[in-house]
């Protein structure tokens, strides 16, 4: 039966430890609620004997889709076989909070994107510890909250963030070259839902001016990588890495011109499969169904 256009897309997204009969299973609890399947990717891991699957679906009349009831149905699987799951609206905007410091490119990249519904945020607010991008705010209309940061003001400012995500029922926080450490506390808060991006390298150059580390070492290549935030700086779970050849030609201002252009499709990249439900979180890794 062919859908009609504009039907209500559902997702689910499950992972469990692999069993004969999850497809199966799945599938069939689909058919029984009336759904056809639009989309669907699995992945079976040899490696730890895991089993991934992101299903989208829809009514095959149309009709809008009845989620707490589909949920509910779903119950009985989903401990059947032990699976950790969700099910959501394929259109729901998620909840998006964007940090900053000082460098645009990120932050105007994102906006940019999803002004023009590449993306699909509703982008509560940018928080930054600096004034400075307030205007790229103003102009795409997102609400600017300038929270300054101290080695002495770092708990009350983390607390004043933390009110802004409770208020505003913020799904997914962005660190869109936000140039603080968060504490651990905050990275435990934020587990699962807050995205981070960094340049790298090889040889990683830490500190100050990595571009300009990179031109005097001779690099070849230059990435960038868009992870999960943990309290192990730079080592939570990876979800995009963006690779570019160099050479001896460019200057440090012009690897780290190449550096924004990865950064911002590896940033852009996350953000799209987080809200759009293709990640699986399996403790330091990911499975991305793009």
């Amino acid at each position: 039966m062919t859908r009609p256009a504009e039907a209500q897309h559902g997702v689910l997204v499950l992972s469990c430890q692999d069993a004969p009969g999850i497809v199966h299973a799945v599938s069939g609890l689909l058919v029984q609620e009336r759904c056809t399947i639009l989309e669907s990717h699995q992945f079976d891991s040899p490696v730890s004997d895991m089993f991934y699957m992101r299903v989208e679906f829809a009514h095959v009349d149309g009709t809008p889709l009845d989620f707490p009831r589909l949920c509910q149905a779903f119950e009985d699987t989903a401990q059947r076989f032990g699976m950790n799951w969700r099910i959501a609206d394929a259109s729901e905007r998620q909840r998006v909070l964007i940090m900053v410091s000082q460098y645009a490119h990120c932050l105007n990249d994102l906006l940019f994107r999803n002004s023009i519904d590449e993306l699909n945020l509703d982008v509560v607010a940018v928080v930054s510890n600096h004034p400075d991008l307030q205007h790229i705010a103003d102009f795409y209309g997102v609400p600017f909250r300038h929270i300054p940061v101290t080695r002495e003001t770092k708990p009350e400012a983390e607390a004043a963030l933390l009110d802004i995500v409770r208020e505003e029922r913020v799904q997914l926080v962005v660190l869109a070259r936000y140039m603080q450490i968060l504490s651990d506390g905050l990275c435990r808060e934020l587990e699962g839902r807050a995205i981070n991006i960094h340049h790298s390298m090889l040889p990683s150059f830490k500190g100050a001016r990595p571009y300009h580390q990179a031109h005097a070492r001779g690099v070849k290549f230059i990435g960038a990588t868009a992870h999960y935030v943990t309290a192990d700086l730079d080592e939570g779970p990876i979800i995009e890495q963006e690779m570019l050849r160099v050479d001896h030609s460019l200057s440090p201002e012009q690897l780290a011109a190449r550096g924004r252009e990865a950064e911002t499709r590896a940033l852009s990249h996350a953000v799209r499969w987080h809200t759009e439900n293709r990640v699986v979180i399996h403790g330091n890794r990911t499975v991305v169904f793009e």
